[in-house]
């Protein structure tokens, strides 16, 4: 591995990386055909009647066979997945692993509802929406095309995944991972400061989970 990358990847924060290194890999795994994706999505019947529990983790790890819509989600969590660890969570690892749990544990309650057996795309849209609320007034640039405010950006990037898939169901996960995001900037930052005046359960990290990653 040539020193830029290696040098660049150990720079990522900590959950960040572990949840790019599992995504690249299951879609590796797929791809060399050592798995299948009917081994890893997500149904009720098939994770708890079979007990083939795995499939709870590895929906939020597939993104597809390597393509270009991989390379869009991926590159676009990855960057703004980085951005929220290192602005709003540093050196919290409990603190961001916690979130991303929570968001989980809601996408899978969901999933029935709206018939996704893949849930990537949708836990990938969490960190995207919550980075674009809590930095307002930053400009991105789209491509070098179109310069927009981040509150628009998830809304942008959705619109974009629609057209390179030609179908609005593409885009179903992504506007579920927005929604999601949505609650959970809502609790997090507008409850907690309006409402509850502090920090509560649904925001700090059990004690037993700051032990674990070494923050007690």
């Amino acid at each position: 591995m040539p020193v830029g990358i290696e040098a660049w990847f150990s720079q990522v924060p900590p959950i960040t990386r572990a949840w790019l290194v599992c995504a690249v890999l299951t879609s590796l795994a797929v791809q060399c055909q050592m798995v299948t994706p009917l081994q890893l999505y997500f149904s009720y019947k098939a994770a708890f009647n079979n007990a083939q529990l795995w499939r709870i983790f590895t929906t939020f790890f597939y993104f597809g066979n390597i393509s270009l819509d991989f390379v869009f989600h991926l590159f676009f969590f990855m960057r703004y997945s980085r951005l929220l660890e290192e602005s709003s969570f540093p050196h919290q690892k409990a603190g961001y692993f916690y979130m991303l749990f929570q968001c989980a544990v809601m996408l899978l309650l969901l999933s029935p509802l709206v018939t996704m057996p893949f849930l990537s795309s949708s836990l990938a849209f969490v960190p995207i929406y919550l980075w674009s609320r809590r930095h307002p007034s930053t400009h991105i640039s789209l491509f070098g095309v179109l310069t927009i405010t981040a509150p628009y950006l998830p809304l942008a990037l959705v619109a974009f995944s629609w057209v390179l898939n030609g179908t609005w169901h593409a885009a179903a996960g992504d506007l579920l991972g927005c929604a999601v995001g949505h609650v959970v900037w809502f609790v997090r930052d507008v409850w907690t400061r309006e409402m509850v005046g502090g920090k509560g359960w649904w925001s700090e990290p059990p004690d037993f989970l700051r032990r674990l990653m070494n923050e007690i």
